[in-house]
Formats: structure tokens, C-alpha cells, sequence
């Protein structure tokens, strides 16, 4: 039976098993950090688009230039929980952090809630079942690194074939899925929030990372990556507690509210 539509126009709540006063405490938390800016005229890897009264930010990845890696735990299992915990792992193998975004949902112990693969070793695995929350309005999905190309692939395909990628974290809901919208986004919710979200580009050479500077919701965020970003597929990382660390334009968003990250580095030569 469908939904009333008082109901339908809401999304569905954010998926983290937390604790409500822990939930609200860190939801007001990152409201009173300042949102993030690109200066006009910064020539970098991220840049600053208005559409529709929206601030997006778009951080442009080559995988051809750049190294791309899932920063989720140490080597003793324990999460990282903020950028500075995942930049100074980075530093202790000689690389340097230029970029890192949330990428994906998780429980109260930062541990991913979904399919989470490090370094091409597998943290946790899919997560296939029903349950509340954004994560689970199916269908949801991967993004992934296999073979030095990226992609954005709905659950149940990914899971489809055996695949050894580098890197892999698993959220939901997928914001397009070759090239329509979520089956249920609706045009003028009013479930608004800062959102970021990832697509991959040029054959998975290419991958951009998008963040909001204002709350936005689902309808009007999936249309910015298939219409301004010609994506077909791509997928929602979170709300609330999207955050950018972007030291090229002074961006730090030190929060210890942090899940599975991307990080961006220079890219390594083999020896």
C-alpha cells in the first residue's frame, strides 16, 4: 500500500545506530562549524559550482595523477575517526593527505555499517538485509577502486561476480543508477541537508567527490551529479555530518564524528 503523502515527502531517517542524545549532540556539533568555501579563482583539485540557490563543492580526482585510498581503521582495528588520525597514517608511509571526505555510514564505534574493503583487505562485509535509515532505501551501492578505475555499482550487481578492489565502501540510498534518479526521490522534499556524494567518470579514470554548502535534499542532489556532472551512476555518503578536509583552500573540518574516509594523495611511483 503506498505511503500517505505527508509521509512520502520525507526521506527516510540517517541509518547510524546511535544512541538519540549521542545522535543529536553531534548533529549540533557540526551545525556550528562553519561551512566550508572555495575562494573564487583557487586552481586546485576542488572548485565551487552554484546551481539552484546551491553551493556545490566538486573535487575533481585523476587516478592517473592521483592515489585514491579508504581510510577506516589502523592496523589494530581501531577506527580512525578523524582526518587528522587518517593524515598522520598517511604521513607515516611518506604520503601526503590532499584531500579527505566522509565516504559512507556507521555504527557508534565509527566501524562502517556496510561493506568496507582497506588496501585491498576486506575490514567488513556487505550488508545486504532490510533495516531503517537512508542505508538501506534500496537499492543502495558500492564505490569502489578495482584495477586502478573507479565505479559506482548498485549492491546486488557488485556482489554479482567475485572482484578484488583496492578500496570499496558500501552506502545508500544511490543517488542515480545509470541515469534515473532513485525510484524514491522526490521532487520538492522537504528533507533538507548538507550531503556529499561520489561518481565516477572517463571509463573510472576519473572520479568527483561532492559536497553541499547548503542542506539540499535527495531530488535537487542527484539531479547535480546526472545534469551538471554527467554522471549515470552515483552514490549518497551522508548527511548531517558530511564533512571536507581541503588544506590547498584552508579547509578542516575536525570533527571526531567520522566513519570510513577517502583520502586523496599524490600518486606512487613503484619502484
Amino acid at each position: 500500500m503506498p505511503l500517505p503523502e505527508a509521509a512520502r515527502r520525507r526521506e527516510v531517517p540517517m541509518p547510524r545506530i546511535w544512541p538519540f542524545p549521542l545522535a543529536a549532540l553531534a548533529g549540533i556539533l557540526g551545525w556550528l562549524q562553519p561551512m566550508p568555501t572555495i575562494p573564487d579563482g583557487h586552481d586546485g583539485l576542488c572548485a565551487q559550482r552554484r546551481v539552484g540557490g546551491i553551493d556545490y563543492i566538486v573535487c575533481s580526482i585523476d587516478l592517473e595523477r592521483h592515489d585514491l585510498a579508504l581510510m577506516a581503521e589502523d592496523a589494530s582495528g581501531t577506527p580512525y575517526r578523524t582526518f587528522g588520525g587518517a593524515r598522520r597514517a598517511l604521513e607515516a608511509e611518506g604520503r601526503e593527505m590532499l584531500l579527505a571526505m566522509n565516504a559512507g555510514m556507521y555504527h557508534e564505534d565509527r566501524r562502517a555499517v556496510g561493506l568496507a574493503v582497506q588496501a585491498g583487505r576486506e575490514l567488513h562485509p556487505a550488508a545486504t538485509g532490510e533495516g531503517p535509515g537512508n542505508f538501506s532505501m534500496k537499492p543502495n551501492g558500492v564505490f569502489f577502486v578495482e584495477d586502478g578505475r573507479a565505479a559506482v555499482m548498485e549492491t546486488g550487481r557488485y556482489l554479482s561476480r567475485p572482484r578484488r578492489p583496492d578500496l570499496a565502501t558500501q552506502s545508500g540510498p544511490m543517488l542515480l543508477i545509470d541515469g534515473a534518479l532513485h525510484p524514491r526521490f522526490i521532487e520538492g522534499s522537504d528533507s533538507l541537508y548538507v550531503r556529499n556524494g561520489a561518481c565516477a567518470l572517463e571509463d573510472g579514470r576519473a572520479v568527483r567527490l561532492v559536497m553541499t554548502r547548503q542542506p539540499v535534499n535527495f531530488w535537487d542532489f542527484a539531479k547535480f551529479f546526472r545534469d551538471e556532472l554527467g554522471c549515470r551512476d552515483a552514490l549518497f555518503f551522508d548527511g548531517q555530518v558530511s564533512s571536507l578536509y581541503y588544506p590547498a583552500a584552508g579547509i578542516d573540518q575536525a570533527r571526531d564524528a567520522l566513519g570510513p574516509m577517502l583520502a586523496v594523495t599524490t600518486r606512487r611511483v613503484a619502484p
